[in-house]
């Protein structure tokens, strides 16, 4: 099927935005956004790749209208990765436009994955994370995301099916499937996402499975919007118990995204990201290779503007100067080891830890109350 022209008119002006909690923290750590259904009333054609790069591309603009600093997450189908290089240059140019910097948008891939398919699929995810993107696989769980896919790459978020995560709360053998894939997941140092969590029991069953990502209708109402508040029906349940043997578990269990602004950054910019989203208790100011330069804790950063002309002081300045030297952790390390490191420094304990691959690239955060409650059980 030949591609059409879209008239201008019938491009999506709205967006569907939900949050990623941390059931951890009862943050929200990250927006997926997804372009609203054209308006047509009538069949519309189109060539579905190139529309699937078009509504990737106008979810992220619609979250840049809203200022949110927050990791974006959107979506994108396994077919559209397969379509080549010049669809993933005009997705790329595309959400370059929005302000976005590659390493603040999480890229969630969904749909099938024929074994033809899988070259250049696979090719694909990897152009995308030397390019800076951190890349997801939806439907962990599913026949449609095979799981020799996690093994041709280092996957930021593993999106565990909707339907499974739904059952598991009364299916036993589900259940038990979660908890094999939060397992799996766990060794593979990466995070697990539970969506459309409907309901307070699925949200407390996921919990317990060992899932700290969690989304859904339980946590925010449909309408929600970046920087309105969040439901946690979690907050006051005790920790499940765990049984981790050596050394324990690894830092990237405990690692959340981090909110990252370039090391040129302002100190007015960096306030009106910390003021746009409560939840923010760092930010880490990173070079153009994504390796951190320093790092604003919010406290000390909001106290050192809250003096007398300390904003008109700082605020055109930049706000490395008012940051600390970033604590970075390899994302490999036990998190016994991250939590002595972070007790080494008496005046910054309980600063913010920023994980790192092998290159010193920042792929998200720490905080030590995490650790601390999570070595305690």
């Amino acid at each position: 099927m030949s591609a059409v022209e879209v008239p201008d008119a019938l491009l999506p002006a709205r967006a569907v935005f939900r949050p990623v909690v941390d059931l951890g923290t009862g943050t929200v750590v990250a927006v997926e956004a997804h372009a609203a259904p054209p308006g047509s009333t009538g069949p519309m054609r189109f060539d579905p790749a190139s529309e699937d790069v078009r509504r990737a591309v106008e979810a992220a603009r619609a979250a840049a209208g809203l200022g949110t600093p927050l990791p974006l997450q959107i979506g994108l189908r396994a077919e559209t990765l397969s379509g080549g290089d010049d669809l993933l240059a005009e997705l790329h140019h595309g959400l370059g436009d929005t302000g976005r910097r590659p390493q603040e948008i999480i890229i969630c891939v969904a749909g099938g994955f024929p074994p033809a398919m899988r070259p250049p699929v696979t090719a694909a995810m990897a152009r995308l994370r030397a390019a800076g993107y951190l890349v997801a696989l939806a439907g962990l769980g599913a026949a449609h995301a095979p799981l020799d896919l996690l093994a041709d790459g280092t996957s930021y978020l593993l999106k565990l099916d909707p339907e499974l995560a739904r059952r598991a709360v009364g299916e036993p053998r589900r259940a038990a499937l979660v908890r094999s894939l939060v397992e799996l997941a766990h060794r593979l140092e990466t995070h697990v996402l539970a969506p459309q969590m409907a309901t307070r029991e699925q949200v407390l069953h996921m919990r317990d499975a060992g899932v700290r990502l969690v989304q859904g209708p339980a946590l925010a109402p449909p309408g929600w919007l970046p920087g309105a508040p969040v439901t946690i029906p979690v907050a006051a349940r005790e920790e499940p118990v765990r049984a981790d043997a050596g050394l324990g578990p690894r830092v990237s269990e405990f690692t959340l995204p981090a909110v990252t602004m370039p090391h040129t950054a302002t100190a007015g910019e960096v306030l009106d990201a910390l003021n746009a989203e409560t939840g923010i208790t760092s930010i880490v100011l990173v070079d153009e290779r994504q390796r951190p330069r320093s790092a604003v804790d919010r406290t000390r950063f909001l106290l050192r503007l809250s003096g007398a002309y300390g904003h008109a002081l700082h605020a055109r300045r930049p706000a490395a100067r008012l940051a600390d030297p970033p604590r970075p952790v390899p994302r490999t390390v036990p998190a016994v080891a991250a939590l002595r490191a972070a007790g080494k420094e008496d005046e910054r304990v309980y600063d913010d830890l920023v994980v790192v691959d092998e290159v010193g690239r920042c792929l998200g955060i720490v905080r030590v109350a995490d650790l601390i409650r999570g070595l305690s059980r």
